[in-house]
């Protein structure tokens, strides 16, 4: 049986298909139709049945996983708190079932990535993963036994909404965030933060690849500051998640989570924040890279959450 996963980002969706073993099959990507729910909702359509297609599936019988910024309502079940607005408040899993005709399976797009690396990647003799999206936004996942915990909320976590911890209280003020609260920690370790934060400093705007190759170069005492800070901030961040949640691997994926410094400095700042004599919880890159949670998507067929 052969399974197809979803990717719903702002910017891209990517597809892929996997054979029952987890072998990669055929995998795409459009542009997401940015602000267009009726678009969004057909270009996956058209996606999924392009890489059926190539995979060699019999048409209509591959078994579809999304994942998506935000979460459903244990309530409406509706779409809430997704950073691509024109999903909220519509029933995108409902509706992308009766276009294609076949049932669909969603999760929020970090718990897909922690369910791919929990399965089969970088953290897969973890019993207990806490995988984080480090991108345009933050987000965070967790998986235990192998299985998706949502939460009664359904907001499991969603670790980049809460208020960065030791952050000062104007500077929090000053950073407001789409949810409509101030301090989330996605307004502090973003990479759009990130460019923001060295913009402030430097009075330049550059992309985060270029802070970060500079900040390596050792010659832009702005970008090492920015680069300092992100270290700092994403310490304070995860040392809090240890504190609550303990897990047993740490899997960073997203554009932020390629910067060397996160995995030289971070484990060290995060050993002298928890609330324990010794801090031995790997922090590591996400195996499969900007593939790991559209495999995860695909993969939710094969653990229920």
């Amino acid at each position: 049986m052969i399974r197809v996963g979803i990717d719903l980002g702002g910017t891209k969706i990517a597809a892929c298909a996997l054979a029952e073993g987890g072998e990669e099959l055929a995998r795409s990507r459009v542009a997401t139709p940015v602000g267009s729910y009726e678009g969004t909702i057909a270009a996956i359509a058209t996606l999924v049945k392009s890489v059926e297609a190539e995979a060699g599936g019999d048409p209509g019988a591959a078994k579809v996983g999304i994942g998506f910024p935000g979460s459903v309502s244990p309530t409406t079940g509706l779409h809430r708190n997704a950073n691509s607005t024109c999903l909220n408040g519509r029933d995108l899993v409902g509706d992308l079932s009766a276009m294609l005709g076949r049932a669909v399976r969603g999760a929020n797009d970090a718990n897909c990535l922690a369910l791919s690396e929990a399965l089969d990647g970088a953290a897969k003799d973890a019993r207990v993963v806490f995988a984080v999206i480090l991108g345009t936004g933050v987000g965070g996942g967790v998986v235990v036994d192998r299985r998706i915990v949502e939460g009664r909320n359904a907001i499991g976590g969603e670790w980049g909404h809460c208020p960065l911890p030791l952050s000062q209280s104007e500077d929090r003020a000053r950073r407001p965030c789409y949810c409509g609260k101030f301090g989330c920690t996605e307004q502090f370790i973003s990479g759009p933060a990130l460019e923001a934060d060295y913009q402030g400093r430097a009075g330049v705007s550059l992309p985060l690849c270029e802070i970060d190759a500079m900040a390596r170069g050792g010659g832009d005492p702005h970008a090492l500051a920015t680069i300092d800070a992100l270290c700092h901030r994403l310490a304070d961040a995860l040392a809090s998640v240890v504190n609550i949640l303990d897990p047993d691997a740490i899997v960073l994926g997203g554009g932020v989570s390629l910067i060397a410094a996160i995995y030289e400095r971070v484990p060290e700042l995060v050993r002298a924040r928890v609330f324990a004599d010794r801090f031995e919880t790997p922090i590591i890159a996400a195996k499969f890279g900007d593939a790991s949670g559209v495999r995860g998507a695909a993969r939710l067929w094969d653990a229920r959450a």
